[in-house]
Protein backbone atom coordinates (compact mmCIF):
# COMPACT_ATOMS: atom_id res chain seq x y z
CA UNK A 1 0.00 0.00 0.00
CA UNK A 2 1.33 3.53 -0.53
CA UNK A 3 1.27 5.63 2.17
CA UNK A 4 2.52 8.83 3.52
CA UNK A 5 2.56 12.28 1.89
CA UNK A 6 2.06 12.28 -1.90
CA UNK A 7 2.45 15.00 -3.74
CA UNK A 8 -0.02 16.05 -6.60
CA UNK A 9 2.94 17.65 -8.32
CA UNK A 10 3.08 20.56 -10.14
CA UNK A 11 3.91 20.62 -14.11
CA UNK A 12 6.40 23.35 -14.66
CA UNK A 13 6.28 25.62 -17.92
CA UNK A 14 7.77 27.79 -19.96
CA UNK A 15 5.91 31.42 -20.21
CA UNK A 16 4.50 29.83 -23.28
CA UNK A 17 3.18 26.77 -21.99
CA UNK A 18 5.65 24.71 -23.05
CA UNK A 19 6.30 22.21 -20.57
CA UNK A 20 9.51 22.48 -18.69
CA UNK A 21 11.22 19.28 -18.40
CA UNK A 22 14.45 20.64 -16.76
CA UNK A 23 12.35 21.81 -14.08
CA UNK A 24 10.09 19.07 -14.29
CA UNK A 25 13.43 17.03 -13.28
CA UNK A 26 14.51 19.48 -10.70
CA UNK A 27 11.25 19.32 -8.57
CA UNK A 28 11.45 15.14 -9.13
CA UNK A 29 15.00 15.27 -7.53
CA UNK A 30 13.56 18.18 -4.65
CA UNK A 31 10.86 15.79 -3.64
CA UNK A 32 13.09 12.97 -3.67
CA UNK A 33 15.28 14.51 -1.15
CA UNK A 34 13.07 16.19 0.85
CA UNK A 35 11.25 12.95 1.91
CA UNK A 36 8.11 12.94 -0.50
CA UNK A 37 6.84 9.52 -0.03
CA UNK A 38 5.77 9.33 -3.75
CA UNK A 39 3.90 11.34 -6.53
CA UNK A 40 1.12 11.92 -8.20
CA UNK A 41 1.91 12.91 -12.42
CA UNK A 42 -0.64 14.42 -13.83
CA UNK A 43 -3.32 15.15 -11.17
CA UNK A 44 -5.62 18.45 -11.22
CA UNK A 45 -2.88 20.36 -9.89
CA UNK A 46 -0.27 19.14 -12.44
CA UNK A 47 -3.31 20.74 -14.95
CA UNK A 48 -4.34 17.75 -16.33
CA UNK A 49 -7.59 19.41 -17.99
CA UNK A 50 -5.15 21.53 -20.52
CA UNK A 51 -2.66 18.92 -21.94
CA UNK A 52 -3.28 17.11 -24.66
CA UNK A 53 -3.21 13.16 -24.19
CA UNK A 54 0.77 12.83 -25.49
CA UNK A 55 1.39 16.22 -23.49
CA UNK A 56 -0.55 14.24 -20.76
CA UNK A 57 1.62 10.82 -21.08
CA UNK A 58 4.85 12.42 -21.89
CA UNK A 59 4.93 14.20 -18.61
CA UNK A 60 3.87 10.88 -16.81
CA UNK A 61 6.49 8.81 -18.95
CA UNK A 62 9.28 11.72 -17.97
CA UNK A 63 8.47 12.07 -14.44
CA UNK A 64 8.62 8.08 -14.13
CA UNK A 65 12.34 8.23 -15.66
CA UNK A 66 13.55 10.85 -13.38
CA UNK A 67 12.16 9.33 -10.14
CA UNK A 68 14.11 5.80 -11.48
CA UNK A 69 12.25 3.37 -8.99
CA UNK A 70 13.04 5.35 -5.94
CA UNK A 71 9.52 6.39 -4.67
CA UNK A 72 6.07 5.03 -6.44
CA UNK A 73 4.32 7.22 -8.99
CA UNK A 74 0.73 6.74 -9.53
CA UNK A 75 -0.47 8.77 -12.90
CA UNK A 76 -3.75 10.58 -13.30
CA UNK A 77 -5.66 8.97 -15.36
CA UNK A 78 -9.52 9.98 -15.12
CA UNK A 79 -11.67 11.29 -17.97
CA UNK A 80 -15.53 12.22 -18.21
CA UNK A 81 -15.74 9.59 -21.00
CA UNK A 82 -14.98 6.26 -19.75
CA UNK A 83 -13.20 4.83 -23.41
CA UNK A 84 -11.06 7.32 -22.57
CA UNK A 85 -10.07 7.23 -19.08
CA UNK A 86 -9.47 3.52 -20.13
CA UNK A 87 -7.35 4.29 -22.91
CA UNK A 88 -5.19 6.95 -20.80
CA UNK A 89 -4.72 4.30 -17.55
CA UNK A 90 -3.86 1.52 -19.96
CA UNK A 91 -1.21 3.73 -21.79
CA UNK A 92 -0.61 4.85 -17.74
CA UNK A 93 0.35 0.94 -17.23
CA UNK A 94 2.31 0.43 -20.39
CA UNK A 95 5.01 3.09 -19.78
CA UNK A 96 5.47 2.06 -16.09
CA UNK A 97 3.38 3.37 -13.36
CA UNK A 98 2.84 2.39 -10.65
CA UNK A 99 -0.67 2.88 -10.08
CA UNK A 100 -3.55 5.71 -11.26
CA UNK A 101 -6.02 8.08 -9.99
CA UNK A 102 -8.82 7.88 -11.73
CA UNK A 103 -11.24 11.13 -10.94
CA UNK A 104 -15.13 11.26 -11.19
CA UNK A 105 -16.61 11.61 -14.51
CA UNK A 106 -16.85 16.14 -14.11
CA UNK A 107 -19.93 18.12 -16.17
CA UNK A 108 -21.96 15.07 -16.81
CA UNK A 109 -22.95 14.15 -13.17
CA UNK A 110 -23.21 10.66 -13.39
CA UNK A 111 -25.62 8.59 -10.80
CA UNK A 112 -24.11 6.47 -8.44
CA UNK A 113 -24.78 3.11 -10.45
CA UNK A 114 -22.94 5.38 -13.00
CA UNK A 115 -20.02 5.85 -11.04
CA UNK A 116 -19.57 2.15 -10.06
CA UNK A 117 -20.17 0.88 -13.95
CA UNK A 118 -17.50 3.34 -14.70
CA UNK A 119 -14.86 2.84 -12.61
CA UNK A 120 -15.69 -1.22 -12.60
CA UNK A 121 -15.39 -0.81 -16.80
CA UNK A 122 -12.04 0.80 -16.24
CA UNK A 123 -10.67 -1.97 -13.14
CA UNK A 124 -11.30 -4.86 -15.79
CA UNK A 125 -10.01 -2.97 -18.36
CA UNK A 126 -6.70 -1.98 -16.77
CA UNK A 127 -4.64 -4.58 -14.72
CA UNK A 128 -2.99 -2.08 -12.72
CA UNK A 129 -3.82 -0.48 -9.09
CA UNK A 130 -6.33 2.03 -9.02
CA UNK A 131 -7.26 4.89 -6.87
CA UNK A 132 -10.99 6.55 -7.32
CA UNK A 133 -10.89 10.48 -6.29
CA UNK A 134 -13.80 12.30 -5.35
CA UNK A 135 -13.54 15.75 -5.96
CA UNK A 136 -17.08 17.24 -5.72
CA UNK A 137 -15.93 20.83 -5.70
CA UNK A 138 -14.84 20.69 -8.83
CA UNK A 139 -16.79 18.07 -10.27
CA UNK A 140 -20.09 18.51 -9.60
CA UNK A 141 -20.24 15.05 -8.76
CA UNK A 142 -20.33 13.27 -5.06
CA UNK A 143 -18.89 9.42 -5.10
CA UNK A 144 -21.21 8.42 -1.72
CA UNK A 145 -19.10 6.28 0.93
CA UNK A 146 -21.82 3.29 -0.04
CA UNK A 147 -20.38 3.48 -3.69
CA UNK A 148 -17.10 3.38 -2.57
CA UNK A 149 -17.15 0.13 -0.26
CA UNK A 150 -18.94 -1.24 -3.26
CA UNK A 151 -15.54 -0.59 -5.71
CA UNK A 152 -13.43 -1.49 -3.05
CA UNK A 153 -14.64 -5.05 -3.88
CA UNK A 154 -12.95 -4.77 -7.35
CA UNK A 155 -9.20 -6.47 -6.63
CA UNK A 156 -7.25 -3.81 -8.49
CA UNK A 157 -9.43 -0.94 -7.16
CA UNK A 158 -7.14 -0.03 -4.32
CA UNK A 159 -7.99 3.45 -2.81
CA UNK A 160 -10.01 6.44 -2.50
CA UNK A 161 -8.46 10.44 -2.55
CA UNK A 162 -11.52 12.10 -0.49
CA UNK A 163 -11.22 15.49 -1.22
CA UNK A 164 -14.55 16.78 0.70
CA UNK A 165 -12.96 17.70 3.42
CA UNK A 166 -15.30 15.32 5.40
CA UNK A 167 -14.04 13.67 8.60
CA UNK A 168 -16.83 11.58 9.14
CA UNK A 169 -16.40 9.74 5.46
CA UNK A 170 -12.57 8.45 7.12
CA UNK A 171 -14.90 5.74 9.70
CA UNK A 172 -17.35 5.08 7.37
CA UNK A 173 -15.31 4.48 4.12
CA UNK A 174 -13.15 2.21 6.31
CA UNK A 175 -16.08 0.33 8.06
CA UNK A 176 -17.64 -0.21 4.17
CA UNK A 177 -14.27 -1.23 2.72
CA UNK A 178 -11.87 -2.66 4.83
CA UNK A 179 -8.36 -2.26 5.97
CA UNK A 180 -6.84 -3.30 3.84
CA UNK A 181 -8.32 -0.40 1.95
CA UNK A 182 -6.22 2.82 1.27
CA UNK A 183 -7.85 6.25 2.00
CA UNK A 184 -6.45 9.54 1.56
CA UNK A 185 -7.58 13.12 1.96
CA UNK A 186 -7.41 15.59 -0.79
CA UNK A 187 -7.85 18.67 1.54
CA UNK A 188 -4.33 20.22 2.85
CA UNK A 189 -6.45 21.75 5.52
CA UNK A 190 -7.65 18.83 7.33
CA UNK A 191 -5.33 16.22 6.44
CA UNK A 192 -2.96 16.32 9.93
CA UNK A 193 -6.70 15.50 11.50
CA UNK A 194 -7.87 12.73 9.11
CA UNK A 195 -4.72 11.14 9.10
CA UNK A 196 -4.97 11.10 13.40
CA UNK A 197 -8.39 9.17 12.28
CA UNK A 198 -7.02 6.37 10.39
CA UNK A 199 -6.29 7.56 7.01
CA UNK A 200 -3.31 6.83 5.09
CA UNK A 201 -2.04 10.04 4.05
CA UNK A 202 -2.56 12.87 2.10
CA UNK A 203 -2.19 13.63 -2.04
CA UNK A 204 -1.54 17.35 -1.04
CA UNK A 205 -0.88 20.66 -2.86
CA UNK A 206 0.86 22.04 0.22
CA UNK A 207 3.44 19.45 -0.18
CA UNK A 208 4.60 21.08 -3.38
CA UNK A 209 5.72 23.95 -1.33
CA UNK A 210 6.77 22.17 1.93
CA UNK A 211 7.71 18.56 1.27
CA UNK A 212 9.74 18.02 4.50
CA UNK A 213 6.92 19.06 7.01
CA UNK A 214 4.30 17.79 5.34
CA UNK A 215 5.96 14.26 5.60
CA UNK A 216 6.81 14.84 8.94
CA UNK A 217 3.16 16.06 10.18
CA UNK A 218 2.02 12.84 7.84
CA UNK A 219 4.14 10.57 9.39
CA UNK A 220 3.22 12.03 13.37
CA UNK A 221 -0.46 11.53 12.52
CA UNK A 222 -0.15 8.21 10.66
CA UNK A 223 1.76 6.93 13.77
CA UNK A 224 -0.74 8.60 16.55
CA UNK A 225 1.83 11.07 17.74
CA UNK A 226 -1.15 13.76 18.02
CA UNK A 227 0.81 16.68 19.31
CA UNK A 228 3.65 16.47 17.46
CA UNK A 229 1.71 16.39 14.79
CA UNK A 230 -0.82 19.42 15.53
CA UNK A 231 2.82 21.02 16.23
CA UNK A 232 3.87 20.83 12.74
CA UNK A 233 1.00 21.75 10.87
CA UNK A 234 0.55 25.09 12.79
CA UNK A 235 3.26 25.98 10.71
CA UNK A 236 1.46 24.75 7.30
CA UNK A 237 -1.59 26.46 8.45
CA UNK A 238 -1.22 29.41 6.07
CA UNK A 239 0.03 27.03 3.17
CA UNK A 240 -3.03 25.27 3.60
CA UNK A 241 -5.31 28.53 2.98
CA UNK A 242 -3.43 31.20 1.03
CA UNK A 243 -2.65 27.85 -1.82
CA UNK A 244 -5.83 28.36 -2.53
CA UNK A 245 -6.50 31.97 -2.54
CA UNK A 246 -7.16 31.60 -6.18
CA UNK A 247 -7.84 28.67 -8.49
CA UNK A 248 -5.63 25.37 -7.98
CA UNK A 249 -2.77 25.48 -9.26
CA UNK A 250 -2.22 29.10 -9.58
CA UNK A 251 -0.93 29.97 -6.25
CA UNK A 252 0.98 26.97 -5.50
CA UNK A 253 2.95 27.35 -9.27
CA UNK A 254 4.06 31.07 -8.20
CA UNK A 255 5.19 29.77 -4.67
CA UNK A 256 7.12 27.08 -6.34
CA UNK A 257 8.78 29.28 -9.15
CA UNK A 258 9.21 31.68 -5.98
CA UNK A 259 11.61 28.69 -4.50
CA UNK A 260 13.74 29.47 -7.90
CA UNK A 261 12.42 25.51 -8.64
CA UNK A 262 10.51 26.26 -11.96
CA UNK A 263 9.75 29.66 -13.79
CA UNK A 264 6.28 31.52 -14.48
CA UNK A 265 4.50 29.19 -17.27
CA UNK A 266 0.62 28.38 -16.82
CA UNK A 267 -1.75 27.35 -19.47
CA UNK A 268 -5.06 29.02 -20.01
CA UNK A 269 -7.61 29.30 -18.83
CA UNK A 270 -5.49 29.74 -16.03
CA UNK A 271 -3.79 32.67 -15.13
CA UNK A 272 -0.82 33.60 -13.10
CA UNK A 273 -1.85 34.75 -9.93
CA UNK A 274 -2.32 38.52 -9.14
CA UNK A 275 0.16 41.19 -7.71
CA UNK A 276 -2.46 41.45 -4.66
CA UNK A 277 -2.13 38.17 -3.49
CA UNK A 278 2.27 37.84 -3.43
CA UNK A 279 2.08 38.98 0.06
CA UNK A 280 -0.32 36.37 1.71
CA UNK A 281 0.93 33.72 0.24
CA UNK A 282 4.79 35.30 0.22
CA UNK A 283 3.86 35.23 4.47
CA UNK A 284 2.56 31.26 4.45
CA UNK A 285 5.67 30.36 3.02
CA UNK A 286 7.68 32.41 5.46
CA UNK A 287 5.58 30.77 8.59
CA UNK A 288 6.44 27.17 7.24
CA UNK A 289 10.86 28.47 6.64
CA UNK A 290 10.18 27.73 3.03
CA UNK A 291 11.49 31.24 2.13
Amino acid sequence: MIQGSIVALVTPMFDNGGVDQDSLKKLVEFHVAEGTDAIVAMGTTGESATLNEHEHMDVVRSIIEYVNGRIPVIAGTGANSTTEAIALTQAAKEIGADACLLVTPYYNKPTQEGLYLHYKAIAEAVDIPQILYNVPGRTACDMLPETVGRLAKIKNIVGVKEATGELGRVKTIRDLSGNDFAIYTGDDASSCEFCLLGGNGTITVTGNVAPKLVHEMIAAAMQGKRELALQIDEKLTGLHQQLFIQSNPIPVKWAVAEMGLMQSGIRLPLTWLTGDCFTEVRSAMQQADVL
